[in-house]
C-alpha cells in the first residue's frame, strides 16, 4: 500500500496517540435471583479443544460477532458487577432476542451475561461474581467437604502436549494444559474481561488471552502480563486408570478472579514509596509492592477526584459514573494499606531532599518516587477554543458533559483516531449529526495505515458519520459564549452545538521541570527497570521512553494501557530489590459498533502493509512490515491471531514477509513447536 509512515505513539503528531482506547462487545446483562447450584459429577465431560495451536484465524461466527467479547455493566440499582473493576453499560442489543441464563449458587449476587441468538451465530454465557481481597482468601483456604468439586473431567489420551482444553466441571468450566508429563487445570476465563483462555495463545507454559493479551503462567496461574490486575485460579489434577480428576472450590469455578495475597504495613517500617499518578501502572505498582512484601508506607497521589478508575472506557460509555469504572474498590486499598490522595497534584519534585510539594501547599517526603502522571489533553491554539460546548474528552465528568450535551445535536469532532472515533461511534446513533474533522486522508492513517483506515473509515460512514478530511479546524464561532459554528482551513463552516477534541496527548510533567531530572520534550527516559537517572526516582506508563526489547532496546514511547500496567510492576520489582527488565510486547484495541480491532507490535516506521481483507464476513489481518520483518499485526474478527502474534514477538520468533503473502496464519506452526 506504499510507504506510508506509521507515527503510532510520536505525540509530537496531533491524532498519533492510540492511548485510553478500549470497550468491548455489544452484550446484554440481568441481574436474576440466584438458584441452588446442583454439583452432578458428568458421566462424559464437555471438552472443548483450543484453537490456539494450529489455527485459522477465522472468526466462525458469521455475523461477525465474538459472543465472548463482553463487559460488565451496572445493575440496575447502580451498584457495579463483577469484582472492582466493575464496567459500565453499552447495551445496544435487538429487541426481543431470547436470553439464556445458567444456574448458579444460592445466596450469591451473580451476573449472567448471555450473546444473543443470531443467524449463524451461538448463544454463549459467561458469569462474574463480586470478589473481594477476603474472598479470594476464603477460597484459597475454604475446601470443606460442601466446598468441594471433585469429577472425571476427560480421558487422559484426549489432551495433547502443548494442547488447551476446555472441560465442565460441576457448573463451571477448567481449563486443561498438558505439559510434558504434567497436567494444569486452570480457571477457564481471562481476569480482565472474561474471555474464554482456550481460545486463545498458548506457549511455553503460558496462555495469552484471546482479546487483549493477558497472561498467566500455567503452573502457577499467576497474571504476568497485561492489562487486568487478577491471577487465575490454579486446581488440584489427578490421573487414575486414564482418567483425569479435577478437584476445585466450587466458588472459585464461579468466581474466576484471584488475588494474590498481599502483606501489610508494618509500624516498625520508616521506609515509603510514594506514587504520583491514578492509573493502572499506579495502582499495579502499589500491588506488586505488597505482593512482595514491602511493609513501608505505599501512597498514591492523584489529581483526579475518584479513585483511579479505568479511563479508557470514557470514549465508549461516555454516560458511565466513576464507581462503575473503578479498578480498586476502597476496601482493597483499606485492607492493603495503601492510602490514597485524591484531589491532590504535585506541584514540584526536589530530588535531593526527597519530597514533592503538592498545590494545595503540602510536602510529603518519600524513600522511593514513581512517577506515572499519563497525559494531559493537546488544546488547539485556535480562536473560540474558549466558547462553552468545545470539550476535550479526560475524565469522567468531561465523559457525562458530552453524552448529555450530544442528544439530538450537531456534533464536531476534531481528530480521527482512536479516541475520536470511539466518542463518534459512540453518539453515532444519539446526535443529531457526527461530522469528523482532520488533516489526514483516512481516519487510523498514522497507526493502521491507509487501506485499513479506508475500511474502518465506510463502517463509520455506514452508520451515518461524515468526514471532512485534509482539512483543519480554523476557528469556532458562537454566539453568547456557546459555539454554533465549526469553520474549518478550506472555510467549510459546519453546524456545531458541540465540538470535541481529540488531537492527542502531551506527557503531564511540566511540574518536573525544576526537578533535575533529564527529560526530552516532557518524556522521562527510564532504562529496562524503570529508572530514572536520579536515585531512587522511576517512572512509568505514557510519560516515559523505555528500551523496547522486541525492537534490540530501541528507546520509544508506548502509550497503551497494557504496557503501563508493565511498567507500573516493573517499577515495584527494582524498588523492592528483585530488578526484572521490561519485557512486554505492545497490544491495544478498540471497538466500535460491537466490533473489535486488536494491534500487537510496534508499527512505528513501517515501510509496507500486507492486508487479508474477507468482505464478505467482515474479516481483516493486516501485517505491518519493515524490510522483510513483521513488526505489528491487526485484525478485525481474526482472533486469535494477534494474541498469537504477540506471543510470538514475545518469544523471539519472527514472521517473515514472505510467510503471509497468502496465508494469515502459516507462521503459527512455527510458534507451536517451540
Amino acid at each position: 500500500m506504499g510507504k506510508t509512515q506509521s507515527r503510532s505513539y510520536d505525540l509530537a503528531n496531533a491524532n498519533s496517540s492510540p492511548e485510553y482506547h478500549t470497550r468491548e462487545r455489544v452484550i446484554r446483562e440481568e441481574v436474576k435471583p440466584v438458584e441452588k447450584q446442583v454439583i452432578k459429577q458428568p458421566e462424559k465431560s464437555v471438552v472443548k479443544q483450543s484453537n490456539s495451536c494450529p489455527v485459522k484465524p477465522v472468526s466462525k461466527y458469521k455475523t461477525g460477532k465474538n459472543p465472548w467479547d463482553w463487559t460488565p455493566t451496572l445493575t440496575d440499582d447502580n451498584t457495579p458487577n463483577g469484582t472492582q473493576q466493575s464496567q459500565s453499560p453499552d447495551d445496544n442489543t435487538p429487541n426481543g432476542t431470547p436470553q439464556t441464563q445458567s444456574p448458579v449458587e444460592e445466596d450469591s449476587t451473580v451476573v449472567t451475561v448471555t450473546e444473543q441468538k443470531g443467524p449463524n451465530s451461538e448463544i454463549v454465557v459467561a458469569q462474574v461474581s463480586p470478589q473481594t481481597a477476603e474472598d479470594a482468601a476464603e477460597l484459597e483456604n475454604d475446601m470443606s467437604d460442601s466446598e468441594v468439586v471433585e469429577a472425571v473431567v476427560c480421558d487422559a489420551d484426549d489432551l495433547q502436549d502443548g494442547v488447551m482444553k476446555e472441560v465442565a466441571l460441576g457448573d463451571g468450566k477448567v481449563l486443561l494444559v498438558k505439559e510434558g508429563s504434567d497436567i494444569h487445570a486452570l480457571g477457564a476465563q481471562c481476569t480482565h474481561y472474561g474471555a474464554p483462555l482456550v481460545k486463545g495463545a498458548y506457549c511455553k507454559g503460558r496462555v495469552r488471552c484471546p482479546w487483549h493479551g493477558a497472561c498467566f503462567d500455567v503452573e502457577t496461574g499467576d497474571i504476568e502480563d497485561y492489562p487486568g490486575l487478577d491471577s487465575i485460579h490454579k486446581f488440584d489434577v489427578s490421573v487414575a486408570d486414564g482418567k483425569v480428576k479435577v478437584k476445585a472450590n466450587r466458588s472459585a469455578l464461579k468466581t474466576f478472579r484471584r488475588q494474590r495475597s498481599m502483606c501489610k504495613a508494618k509500624g516498625d517500617n520508616t521506609d515509603s514509596v510514594l506514587i504520583i499518578g491514578g492509573g493502572p501502572a499506579s495502582v499495579v505498582c502499589a500491588e506488586t509492592l505488597r505482593q512482595e512484601g514491602f511493609t513501608g508506607q505505599v501512597t498514591i497521589a492523584t489529581k483526579e477526584e475518584h479513585l483511579p478508575y479505568d479511563r479508557i472506557k470514557l470514549s465508549k460509555a461516555m454516560d458511565v459514573k466513576p464507581a462503575a469504572i473503578t479498578l480498586r474498590g476502597e476496601d482493597f486499598y483499606k485492607n492493603a494499606d495503601i492510602d490514597i490522595l485524591t484531589q491532590k497534584e504535585a506541584e514540584a519534585v526536589d530530588t535531593e531532599n526527597k519530597s514533592v510539594k503538592f498545590k494545595d501547599g503540602s510536602t510529603q517526603t518519600y524513600g522511593s518516587l514513581v512517577l506515572a502522571t499519563g497525559g494531559s489533553p493537546r488544546v488547539l491554539p485556535i480562536p473560540g477554543i474558549d466558547l462553552e460546548n468545545v470539550r476535550m474528552l479526560r475524565t469522567p465528568s468531561d465523559a457525562n458533559f458530552i453524552a448529555e450535551k450530544a442528544e439530538g445535536k450537531n456534533v464536531v469532532i476534531i481528530g480521527s483516531s482512536f479516541i475520536g472515533m470511539e466518542v463518534a461511534a459512540y453518539l453515532a446513533d444519539k446526535a443529531a449529526s457526527v461530522s469528523v474533522v482532520d488533516i489526514i486522508k483516512t481516519p487510523f492513517q498514522l497507526v493502521l495505515g491507509e487501506k485499513v483506515g479506508e475500511l474502518l473509515k465506510q463502517m463509520h460512514e455506514d452508520n451515518g458519520v461524515k468526514f471532512f478530511l485534509e482539512r483543519g479546524i480554523k476557528e469556532f464561532s458562537g454566539n453568547d459564549g456557546h459555539v454554533t459554528e465549526a469553520v474549518l482551513s478550506d472555510d467549510t463552516r459546519l453546524p456545531a452545538d458541540l465540538c470535541i477534541l481529540g488531537v492527542g496527548v502531551v506527557p503531564a510533567t511540566d511540574f518536573l521541570k525544576s526537578s533535575g531530572l533529564t527529560m526530552n520534550r516532557g518524556f522521562i527516559p527510564v532504562n529496562k527497570f524503570m529508572e530514572t537517572g536520579q536515585s531512587g526516582v522511576y517512572a512509568a506508563g505514557d510519560i516515559v521512553e523505555f528500551p523496547l526489547f522486541t525492537e534490540g532496546d530501541k528507546i520509544v514511547n508506548v502509550q497503551h494501557w497494557q504496557m503501563a500496567h508493565a511498567h507500573g510492576r516493573t517499577a515495584a520489582l527494582s524498588i523492592v530489590g528483585k530488578k526484572t527488565e521490561i519485557s512486554s510486547v505492545p497490544y491495544f484495541w478498540t471497538v466500535m459498533y460491537g466490533k473489535s480491532i486488536r494491534y500487537t507490535g510496534y508499527g512505528v516506521g513501517y515501510d509496507d502493509v500486507i492486508v487479508h481483507w474477507d468482505e464478505e464476513n467482515m474479516k481483516c489481518v493486516a501485517f505491518y512490515t519493515r524490510g522483510e520483518d513483521v513488526v505489528a499485526v491487526a485484525s478485525l474478527n481474526s482472533d486469535p491471531l494477534v494474541s498469537q502474534a504477540a506471543e510470538a514477538m514475545a518469544k523471539g520468533l519472527k514472521i517473515s514477509k514472505s510467510e503471509i503473502q497468502d496465508k494469515t496464519d502459516a507462521w503459527v506452526d512455527r510458534l507451536c513447536k517451540l
